[in-house]
């Protein structure tokens, strides 16, 4: 089970971490998530992906200051670089960390 311990240690221990914060009511979060967790994996070799269904965690959700669903959190070493919620395509979150996550695994 996710906590926002385990959740905080796994930011803290990796390079890159991308936090997907969706329900299991949510039509966009269900159409939006494989994509962008295959874009990510297919881009990425050392990202580490976690799903947080904000009906079971809702304090995690307020933990990371997230109200609306989807949200993406991406963090690269250990602080948090991105934020994306509700309206976003794969191509603008992918685009948007390419070249900083490159940039660090050089």
């Amino acid at each position: 089970m996710q906590t926002i311990e385990s959740i905080e240690k796994t930011i803290k221990e990796n390079v890159a971490v991308m936090v997907y914060f969706s329900a299991p009511t949510c039509s966009v979060c269900h159409a939006l998530k494989p994509k962008l967790f295959a874009a990510i994996e297919e881009n990425f070799e050392n990202f580490i992906v976690i799903s947080v269904d904000v009906s079971h965690n809702q304090e995690i959700a307020a933990h990371f200051s997230v109200f609306a669903i989807p949200t993406v959190l991406i963090f690269l070493d250990g602080k948090e670089f991105l934020r994306k919620s509700r309206h976003m395509s794969v191509d603008e979150v992918i685009r948007a960390i390419k070249r900083p996550y490159e940039i660090m695994n050089a």
